[in-house]
Protein backbone atom coordinates (compact mmCIF):
# COMPACT_ATOMS: atom_id res chain seq x y z
CA UNK A 1 0.00 0.00 0.00
CA UNK A 2 2.98 2.11 0.62
CA UNK A 3 4.65 1.56 -2.70
CA UNK A 4 0.94 2.35 -4.38
CA UNK A 5 0.42 5.62 -2.51
CA UNK A 6 4.04 6.90 -3.16
CA UNK A 7 3.99 5.85 -6.76
CA UNK A 8 0.24 7.70 -6.88
CA UNK A 9 1.68 10.82 -4.89
CA UNK A 10 4.41 10.84 -7.86
CA UNK A 11 2.10 10.51 -10.60
CA UNK A 12 0.26 13.18 -9.20
CA UNK A 13 3.00 15.59 -8.69
CA UNK A 14 4.12 14.58 -12.64
CA UNK A 15 0.56 15.68 -13.02
CA UNK A 16 1.12 18.68 -11.24
CA UNK A 17 4.09 19.46 -12.91
CA UNK A 18 2.97 18.98 -16.44
CA UNK A 19 0.05 21.07 -16.09
CA UNK A 20 2.16 23.39 -15.11
CA UNK A 21 4.26 23.52 -18.14
CA UNK A 22 1.57 23.43 -20.54
CA UNK A 23 -0.37 26.47 -19.07
CA UNK A 24 2.93 27.97 -19.25
CA UNK A 25 3.14 26.83 -22.93
CA UNK A 26 -0.73 28.03 -23.82
CA UNK A 27 -0.07 31.76 -22.70
CA UNK A 28 -1.49 33.80 -25.13
CA UNK A 29 -0.57 37.36 -26.31
CA UNK A 30 -2.35 39.26 -28.71
CA UNK A 31 -2.24 42.42 -30.46
CA UNK A 32 -5.56 43.50 -31.39
CA UNK A 33 -6.36 46.56 -33.69
CA UNK A 34 -9.73 48.43 -32.82
CA UNK A 35 -11.28 50.43 -36.24
CA UNK A 36 -13.27 52.09 -32.95
CA UNK A 37 -12.00 54.22 -30.47
CA UNK A 38 -12.86 53.17 -27.23
CA UNK A 39 -14.68 56.27 -26.39
CA UNK A 40 -17.14 56.12 -28.90
CA UNK A 41 -20.33 54.72 -27.18
CA UNK A 42 -21.78 51.15 -27.98
CA UNK A 43 -18.92 49.86 -30.71
CA UNK A 44 -16.51 51.68 -29.15
CA UNK A 45 -15.99 49.98 -26.04
CA UNK A 46 -16.68 46.24 -27.38
CA UNK A 47 -13.04 45.02 -28.39
CA UNK A 48 -11.81 46.72 -24.60
CA UNK A 49 -14.54 44.10 -23.25
CA UNK A 50 -13.77 40.97 -25.34
CA UNK A 51 -10.37 41.28 -24.26
CA UNK A 52 -11.23 41.78 -20.67
CA UNK A 53 -13.69 38.84 -20.98
CA UNK A 54 -10.76 36.22 -22.19
CA UNK A 55 -7.99 37.26 -19.29
CA UNK A 56 -10.86 37.09 -16.96
CA UNK A 57 -12.23 33.36 -18.62
CA UNK A 58 -8.55 32.48 -18.67
CA UNK A 59 -7.61 33.23 -15.49
CA UNK A 60 -4.93 35.70 -17.01
CA UNK A 61 -3.23 33.48 -19.28
CA UNK A 62 -4.93 34.74 -22.52
CA UNK A 63 -3.60 38.68 -22.83
CA UNK A 64 -5.04 40.85 -25.28
CA UNK A 65 -3.63 44.15 -25.96
CA UNK A 66 -6.28 46.06 -27.84
CA UNK A 67 -4.69 49.04 -29.76
CA UNK A 68 -6.71 52.47 -30.55
CA UNK A 69 -7.51 53.34 -34.11
CA UNK A 70 -3.80 54.85 -35.76
CA UNK A 71 -1.73 53.31 -33.47
CA UNK A 72 -1.00 50.43 -35.18
CA UNK A 73 -2.34 50.50 -38.70
CA UNK A 74 -5.05 53.15 -39.96
CA UNK A 75 -9.08 52.70 -38.30
CA UNK A 76 -10.66 50.86 -41.33
CA UNK A 77 -7.68 49.67 -43.25
CA UNK A 78 -6.98 46.40 -40.70
CA UNK A 79 -7.62 43.79 -43.57
CA UNK A 80 -3.80 43.48 -44.83
CA UNK A 81 -2.42 43.37 -41.47
CA UNK A 82 -4.54 41.19 -39.77
CA UNK A 83 -3.98 38.62 -42.91
CA UNK A 84 -0.50 39.30 -42.75
CA UNK A 85 -0.04 39.14 -39.44
CA UNK A 86 1.32 42.34 -38.44
CA UNK A 87 -1.90 42.36 -35.37
CA UNK A 88 -3.30 38.82 -34.56
CA UNK A 89 -7.37 40.25 -35.07
CA UNK A 90 -9.08 43.27 -35.46
CA UNK A 91 -12.48 44.73 -34.33
CA UNK A 92 -14.83 46.03 -37.27
CA UNK A 93 -16.99 45.54 -39.41
CA UNK A 94 -17.46 43.58 -42.89
CA UNK A 95 -18.41 46.94 -44.44
CA UNK A 96 -15.05 48.27 -44.20
CA UNK A 97 -13.04 45.40 -46.53
CA UNK A 98 -15.43 46.24 -49.82
CA UNK A 99 -12.06 47.02 -51.26
CA UNK A 100 -10.80 43.16 -51.15
CA UNK A 101 -13.93 41.57 -52.35
CA UNK A 102 -17.31 43.87 -52.38
CA UNK A 103 -19.40 40.57 -51.01
CA UNK A 104 -18.22 41.36 -47.74
CA UNK A 105 -20.75 44.45 -48.05
CA UNK A 106 -23.75 41.88 -47.59
CA UNK A 107 -22.18 40.00 -44.60
CA UNK A 108 -22.35 43.55 -42.85
CA UNK A 109 -25.67 44.97 -43.98
CA UNK A 110 -28.16 44.62 -46.63
CA UNK A 111 -30.21 47.81 -48.32
CA UNK A 112 -33.91 47.35 -47.34
CA UNK A 113 -32.49 44.25 -45.64
CA UNK A 114 -33.08 42.20 -42.61
CA UNK A 115 -33.02 43.37 -38.93
CA UNK A 116 -30.97 41.92 -36.34
CA UNK A 117 -32.95 38.79 -35.48
CA UNK A 118 -33.01 37.87 -39.17
CA UNK A 119 -29.73 38.78 -40.08
CA UNK A 120 -27.83 36.14 -37.49
CA UNK A 121 -30.79 33.64 -37.86
CA UNK A 122 -29.06 33.66 -41.62
CA UNK A 123 -25.61 33.87 -40.15
CA UNK A 124 -26.21 30.75 -37.71
CA UNK A 125 -28.22 28.81 -39.66
CA UNK A 126 -28.95 29.71 -43.03
CA UNK A 127 -25.13 29.13 -44.20
CA UNK A 128 -23.96 33.11 -44.28
CA UNK A 129 -21.43 32.54 -41.32
CA UNK A 130 -20.13 29.37 -43.44
CA UNK A 131 -19.72 31.76 -46.60
CA UNK A 132 -18.15 34.24 -44.79
CA UNK A 133 -15.29 32.52 -43.27
CA UNK A 134 -14.68 30.65 -46.86
CA UNK A 135 -14.10 33.60 -48.30
CA UNK A 136 -11.99 35.30 -45.51
CA UNK A 137 -9.96 32.20 -45.32
CA UNK A 138 -8.26 32.46 -48.82
CA UNK A 139 -6.59 35.58 -46.68
CA UNK A 140 -5.59 33.33 -43.69
CA UNK A 141 -8.17 35.06 -41.58
CA UNK A 142 -10.81 33.63 -39.64
CA UNK A 143 -13.98 35.55 -39.28
CA UNK A 144 -16.77 35.38 -36.06
CA UNK A 145 -19.71 38.10 -36.13
CA UNK A 146 -18.61 40.22 -32.72
CA UNK A 147 -21.76 42.36 -32.61
CA UNK A 148 -24.14 43.53 -33.98
CA UNK A 149 -26.44 47.21 -33.48
CA UNK A 150 -29.86 48.15 -34.31
CA UNK A 151 -31.19 50.61 -37.67
CA UNK A 152 -29.16 52.83 -38.02
CA UNK A 153 -30.68 56.62 -39.09
CA UNK A 154 -30.34 57.45 -42.55
CA UNK A 155 -28.04 60.17 -42.70
CA UNK A 156 -27.45 63.38 -41.37
CA UNK A 157 -27.41 66.75 -43.43
CA UNK A 158 -26.78 70.24 -44.09
CA UNK A 159 -29.45 71.10 -45.75
CA UNK A 160 -32.79 69.89 -45.80
CA UNK A 161 -33.21 67.14 -48.61
CA UNK A 162 -37.26 67.56 -50.05
CA UNK A 163 -36.42 65.81 -53.67
CA UNK A 164 -34.36 63.51 -55.09
CA UNK A 165 -32.37 66.19 -57.26
CA UNK A 166 -31.85 68.01 -53.37
CA UNK A 167 -29.35 64.90 -53.54
CA UNK A 168 -27.39 65.28 -56.72
CA UNK A 169 -24.30 66.58 -56.35
CA UNK A 170 -23.27 66.73 -52.72
CA UNK A 171 -20.78 64.69 -51.02
CA UNK A 172 -21.47 62.26 -48.29
CA UNK A 173 -19.49 59.90 -45.94
CA UNK A 174 -21.35 55.94 -46.89
CA UNK A 175 -20.89 52.72 -46.09
CA UNK A 176 -21.18 49.70 -48.44
CA UNK A 177 -23.74 48.85 -50.75
CA UNK A 178 -25.92 51.95 -49.63
CA UNK A 179 -23.42 53.94 -51.05
CA UNK A 180 -23.77 52.70 -54.66
CA UNK A 181 -27.18 53.24 -53.90
CA UNK A 182 -26.54 56.92 -52.84
CA UNK A 183 -24.15 57.50 -56.23
CA UNK A 184 -27.09 56.18 -58.78
CA UNK A 185 -28.35 59.63 -57.46
CA UNK A 186 -25.86 61.84 -57.92
CA UNK A 187 -24.24 61.50 -54.77
CA UNK A 188 -20.18 61.32 -54.37
CA UNK A 189 -19.84 59.43 -51.42
CA UNK A 190 -16.30 58.36 -49.50
CA UNK A 191 -15.65 55.67 -47.15
CA UNK A 192 -13.85 57.40 -43.86
CA UNK A 193 -12.91 56.02 -40.43
CA UNK A 194 -15.58 57.65 -37.98
CA UNK A 195 -12.95 59.83 -36.24
CA UNK A 196 -12.38 61.32 -39.25
CA UNK A 197 -16.06 62.28 -40.19
CA UNK A 198 -16.33 65.02 -38.19
CA UNK A 199 -13.56 67.04 -39.78
CA UNK A 200 -14.55 66.49 -43.13
CA UNK A 201 -18.24 67.68 -41.97
CA UNK A 202 -16.37 70.73 -40.52
CA UNK A 203 -14.48 71.80 -43.01
CA UNK A 204 -17.31 71.34 -45.85
CA UNK A 205 -15.15 68.68 -47.58
CA UNK A 206 -18.34 67.11 -46.76
CA UNK A 207 -22.24 67.73 -46.99
CA UNK A 208 -23.12 65.38 -45.34
CA UNK A 209 -22.64 61.56 -43.49
CA UNK A 210 -24.28 58.35 -42.66
CA UNK A 211 -21.87 56.49 -39.63
CA UNK A 212 -24.50 54.07 -37.39
CA UNK A 213 -27.32 54.84 -34.74
CA UNK A 214 -27.94 58.18 -33.25
CA UNK A 215 -25.90 57.62 -30.07
CA UNK A 216 -22.69 56.81 -32.39
CA UNK A 217 -23.32 59.77 -34.30
CA UNK A 218 -24.24 61.96 -31.15
CA UNK A 219 -20.45 60.65 -29.49
CA UNK A 220 -18.81 61.68 -32.71
CA UNK A 221 -20.80 65.33 -33.01
CA UNK A 222 -22.45 65.29 -36.13
CA UNK A 223 -25.45 66.86 -34.59
CA UNK A 224 -23.29 70.20 -33.94
CA UNK A 225 -23.08 70.49 -37.85
CA UNK A 226 -25.44 68.73 -39.86
CA UNK A 227 -29.00 69.67 -38.99
CA UNK A 228 -31.14 67.45 -40.58
CA UNK A 229 -31.43 63.60 -39.64
CA UNK A 230 -33.47 61.43 -41.72
CA UNK A 231 -35.24 57.89 -41.04
CA UNK A 232 -35.29 55.39 -41.37
CA UNK A 233 -32.08 53.77 -42.06
CA UNK A 234 -33.37 52.18 -45.05
CA UNK A 235 -29.55 50.94 -46.11
CA UNK A 236 -28.72 49.15 -42.86
CA UNK A 237 -31.57 48.06 -40.88
CA UNK A 238 -28.80 45.99 -38.83
CA UNK A 239 -25.56 46.14 -38.80
CA UNK A 240 -22.93 43.08 -38.03
CA UNK A 241 -20.00 43.39 -36.41
CA UNK A 242 -16.95 41.65 -36.70
CA UNK A 243 -13.39 40.21 -35.35
CA UNK A 244 -11.32 38.87 -37.89
CA UNK A 245 -8.49 36.87 -36.58
CA UNK A 246 -5.13 35.77 -38.03
CA UNK A 247 -5.68 32.25 -39.20
CA UNK A 248 -2.16 31.28 -38.18
CA UNK A 249 -3.07 32.91 -34.37
CA UNK A 250 -6.30 31.18 -34.26
CA UNK A 251 -4.81 27.78 -35.21
CA UNK A 252 -2.33 28.35 -31.95
CA UNK A 253 -5.08 27.87 -29.95
CA UNK A 254 -6.45 25.58 -27.92
CA UNK A 255 -9.76 24.67 -28.02
CA UNK A 256 -10.69 25.62 -24.80
CA UNK A 257 -9.68 29.13 -26.00
CA UNK A 258 -10.94 29.02 -29.13
CA UNK A 259 -14.25 28.31 -27.05
CA UNK A 260 -13.56 31.11 -25.00
CA UNK A 261 -13.17 33.50 -27.90
CA UNK A 262 -16.47 32.68 -29.71
CA UNK A 263 -18.38 32.80 -26.26
CA UNK A 264 -16.83 36.52 -25.68
CA UNK A 265 -18.13 37.63 -29.20
CA UNK A 266 -21.84 36.25 -28.44
CA UNK A 267 -21.65 38.01 -25.59
CA UNK A 268 -20.77 41.09 -27.42
CA UNK A 269 -23.52 40.25 -30.12
CA UNK A 270 -26.05 40.55 -26.79
CA UNK A 271 -24.67 43.37 -24.69
CA UNK A 272 -24.61 45.56 -28.40
CA UNK A 273 -27.94 44.73 -29.62
CA UNK A 274 -29.44 45.88 -25.87
CA UNK A 275 -27.11 49.03 -26.12
CA UNK A 276 -28.23 50.31 -29.38
CA UNK A 277 -31.98 49.47 -28.75
CA UNK A 278 -31.91 51.28 -25.11
CA UNK A 279 -29.89 54.45 -26.08
CA UNK A 280 -31.26 56.20 -28.68
CA UNK A 281 -34.61 57.84 -27.81
CA UNK A 282 -32.72 59.83 -25.27
CA UNK A 283 -30.25 60.41 -27.78
CA UNK A 284 -33.19 61.86 -30.23
CA UNK A 285 -34.42 63.79 -27.73
CA UNK A 286 -31.11 65.18 -27.19
CA UNK A 287 -30.48 65.77 -30.82
CA UNK A 288 -34.07 68.15 -31.03
CA UNK A 289 -33.05 70.28 -28.25
CA UNK A 290 -30.00 70.84 -29.98
CA UNK A 291 -31.72 72.12 -32.81
CA UNK A 292 -31.39 68.71 -34.87
CA UNK A 293 -34.80 68.10 -36.80
CA UNK A 294 -35.69 64.88 -37.09
CA UNK A 295 -36.67 63.97 -40.68
CA UNK A 296 -38.38 60.85 -42.03
CA UNK A 297 -38.04 59.98 -45.67
CA UNK A 298 -40.67 60.56 -48.23
CA UNK A 299 -42.23 56.95 -49.26
CA UNK A 300 -41.59 58.04 -53.27
CA UNK A 301 -37.81 58.41 -51.97
CA UNK A 302 -38.15 55.48 -50.02
CA UNK A 303 -39.79 53.75 -53.03
CA UNK A 304 -36.78 55.42 -55.57
CA UNK A 305 -34.49 53.89 -53.13
CA UNK A 306 -35.52 50.35 -53.48
CA UNK A 307 -35.46 50.83 -56.99
CA UNK A 308 -31.92 51.94 -57.21
CA UNK A 309 -30.77 49.11 -55.03
CA UNK A 310 -32.71 46.59 -57.78
CA UNK A 311 -30.28 48.12 -59.71
CA UNK A 312 -27.32 48.03 -57.94
CA UNK A 313 -27.93 44.24 -56.39
CA UNK A 314 -28.08 43.59 -60.22
CA UNK A 315 -24.97 44.73 -61.41
CA UNK A 316 -23.04 43.46 -58.14
CA UNK A 317 -24.11 40.07 -58.36
CA UNK A 318 -23.39 39.93 -62.10
CA UNK A 319 -20.02 41.57 -61.76
CA UNK A 320 -18.91 39.16 -58.16
CA UNK A 321 -19.70 35.52 -58.52
CA UNK A 322 -18.55 36.00 -54.19
CA UNK A 323 -21.69 38.42 -54.49
CA UNK A 324 -24.02 36.26 -55.85
CA UNK A 325 -23.65 33.08 -53.91
CA UNK A 326 -24.11 35.23 -50.74
CA UNK A 327 -27.05 36.38 -52.36
CA UNK A 328 -28.86 33.25 -53.22
CA UNK A 329 -28.14 32.35 -49.78
CA UNK A 330 -29.42 35.12 -47.86
CA UNK A 331 -32.31 35.26 -50.68
CA UNK A 332 -33.61 31.92 -50.19
CA UNK A 333 -33.10 32.34 -46.30
CA UNK A 334 -35.41 35.35 -46.39
CA UNK A 335 -38.10 34.12 -48.78
CA UNK A 336 -38.78 31.39 -46.56
CA UNK A 337 -38.64 33.36 -42.95
CA UNK A 338 -41.22 35.58 -44.24
CA UNK A 339 -43.50 32.05 -43.63
CA UNK A 340 -42.49 33.29 -39.40
CA UNK A 341 -41.89 36.82 -40.10
CA UNK A 342 -44.64 37.67 -41.68
CA UNK A 343 -47.13 36.17 -39.65
CA UNK A 344 -45.20 36.25 -36.10
CA UNK A 345 -44.61 39.81 -35.63
CA UNK A 346 -47.27 42.80 -35.55
CA UNK A 347 -47.11 45.00 -38.47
Amino acid sequence: MKNFAAAGGLALALAVGMTTVADAQERVRWRVHSAYAQAMPIAGPTAWNIAEDVETLTDGNFDIRVFEPGAIVAGTQYYDAVSEGAVDAAYGSPGFNVGKNSAYAFFAAVPFGPGAGEMLAWLRHGGGLELAQEFYARDNIHMLPCGILPPESGGWFRKEIKTLEDLRGIKMRFLGLGAKVMEEFGVSTQLLAPGEVYQALELGTLDGAEQSVPSIDRGLGFYQIAKFNYFPGWHQQSTVQELLINKDSWDKLSDSQKRTVELTCESALVQQFADGEAGQYEIMQQNEADGVATMEWPQEMLDAFRTAWEKVLDAETGANADSARVWESLAAFRENYKVWGERAYLK
